[in-house]
């Protein structure tokens, strides 16, 4: 697992003015104009080096000597040696921290916008809190113009980051605005658009790439309140998804499988197929073993062959109806070869690991792999595979 946050940097100049956010240079002659948003990335510090303007200093290697150092200058933890060109930091050298915003080469980095949510989901792998966290935003507002414009993806999650209201808005408003040709993913329950007016105030900010992530865990209210825990979110999530389509802001239903659920696969797959095929994308996830997960593990665990038949079922529905699906969070092995075709490899790179079992294996280069955060809770049955079956 990638390591994204750090809270033991060695600093070693005096640290001025509250926490900042910068982008990472390695360019010692960067203009002067162009320094005060940016860190420098050093392997070493020589009294030679040319500072001044720089926002801060990140050195890999403590100087023997740490005299006439330029503020705001830190040491680069190993668990972070990663750290490169164009990447984008929160840096607190008063509390010794450090968190990575943005990866400049991943292909898909998630911003998380708050930690408060209207639904208590039994398998939440980000559970919430009440606590004001409205300084993250202040924080990604910061951040987001100094993304690299050609990034393919970012993510706004959280928690629920429609209860930020017209902050959310802003962060939308500023992905459009600085980051045009970026795809931006919102993972958010839907229920704040029940409101069409929210849905259209959304949809006219005209972001060219907006996709909006919703799950829906049943077919029936019961059994989707019971797993969100949330009375009347059911109907609420029906409207938010029609008024988003029908403000034009495209939609995607998330499903995460899990023991409340699975036997109702199919059945959820009818009534998407029947009601709901103006949507864009469909996808059916296995459980990040984390967060709420792990403690209720007993109750939403299930080992993904134990529904292969159910999950297969559901995706012919599915795509049989014309519409997209993919199989997100699984490895080949414990599915059905004949789902291979709509299986991602969707887990994000930071957090995604293979086993030992996986070494030699025909289809590794395919695979979704596994989960690093949480309890290591796996198939029986994960297995190198010796050989791709026939197309």
């Amino acid at each position: 697992m990638i390591r994204l946050s750090s809270r033991k940097l060695h600093v070693l100049s005096d640290a001025i003015g509250r926490p900042f956010v910068a982008r990472v240079t390695t360019n010692e002659r960067l203009p002067l104009s162009m320094r005060g948003s940016e860190v420098l990335l050093l392997d070493s510090w020589t009294p030679s080096n040319e500072l001044d303007g720089f926002r801060g200093l990140l050195l890999r290697n403590a100087p023997e000597e740490a005299t006439r150092l330029p503020p705001n200058t830190v040491v680069l933890p190993p668990e972070l040696a990663y750290v490169s060109d164009g990447d984008v930091l929160r840096i607190s050298p008063q509390d010794r921290a450090l968190a990575v915003l943005y990866r400049r080469r991943a292909a898909f980095n998630a911003l998380l916008v708050t930690e408060r949510c209207n639904h208590l989901c039994l398998m939440c792998s980000q559970p919430p809190k009440a606590a004001d966290d409205s300084h993250l935003v202040d924080v990604l507002l910061s951040a987001i113009p100094l993304f690299a414009q050609d990034s393919p993806e970012i993510c706004l999650t959280g928690g629920e980051p429609t209860l930020l209201g017209p902050r959310f808005l802003a962060l939308v408003r500023a992905m459009r605005n600085y980051l045009p040709r970026t795809a931006l993913h919102v993972l958010s329950n839907g229920r704040s658009f029940s409101d069409l007016q929210r849905a259209r105030e959304l949809a006219a900010i005209a972001h060219p790439d907006l996709m909006i992530g919703i799950p829906l865990y049943g077919a029936t209210s019961e059994l989707h309140e019971y797993v969100v825990q949330s009375a009347g979110a059911f109907d609420e999530t029906i409207r938010g998804i029609l008024n988003l389509k029908r403000a034009g802001v495209r939609v995607e239903l998330r499903v995460v499988i899990q023991r409340a659920n699975f036997e109702h696969l199919p059945q959820l797959a009818e009534y998407v197929a029947r009601n709901l095929t103006f949507l864009d994308h469909v996808a059916l996830m296995g459980l990040e073993p984390t967060g709420f997960a792990k403690a209720n593990l007993d109750s939403v665990w299930i080992d993904p062959v134990e529904y292969k038949a159910e999950l297969k079922r559901a995706v012919l529905t599915i795509a049989q109806a014309g519409m997209r699906v993919s199989v997100y969070n699984h490895q080949l092995c414990t599915l059905d070869p004949g789902l291979w075709r709509y299986a991602r490899q969707s887990i994000s790179d930071w957090k995604n690991e293979y086993l030992a079992e996986c070494e030699g294996c025909a289809m590794k280069h395919r695979c979704g792999g596994f989960f690093s955060t949480g309890v290591p809770v796996r198939s029986k049955y994960i297995r190198a595979l010796t050989h791709a079956p026939p197309r």
